[in-house]
């Protein structure tokens, strides 16, 4: 005889998949491509990584962000550091991003070509600038 499964509430069903999800993954190391960056007034980084198949939800908190040596743009080949959790609201798993380190580049390369890029466009290198 089957046994009539229990009814559960949304919030019962996604708080136990929270509950495998973070228990069996915990800290990862996740490696993909930057999509969809966004930035709102709370200063948090909300991004996708993606490979050729899938896409995971990402989110940088804003302390987190701030200890980054270089901008983070869409299209950017990265490994992420963190842990993968739900947001229980929105019934969706993403990772929590501690860090970020580009691949290639070094990061320390990387933050000093964009600050050179960026100087270029000021027109900081111009020969009328120079002595």
């Amino acid at each position: 005889m089957l046994k009539t499964p229990k009814v559960l509430t949304v919030t019962e069903l996604t708080r136990d998949i929270k509950e495998v999800l973070e228990n069996v993954f915990g800290d990862v190391l996740v490696e993909g491509e930057v999509s969809n960056l966004r930035q709102p007034a709370s200063g948090h980084l909300y991004f996708s990584l993606k490979d050729a198949v899938s896409s995971l939800r990402c989110v940088l908190f804003r302390g987190q962000g701030a200890l980054l040596k270089f901008s983070l743009a869409d299209g950017m080949k990265v490994i992420c550091a963190g842990r993968v959790g739900v947001y229980e609201r929105d019934g969706q798993y993403q990772l929590y991003v501690a860090t970020i380190d580009p691949q290639g580049k070094g990061a320390l390369q990387l933050a000093f070509e964009q600050l050179k890029e960026k100087l270029a466009q000021e027109g900081l290198f111009d020969e009328a600038h120079k002595k």
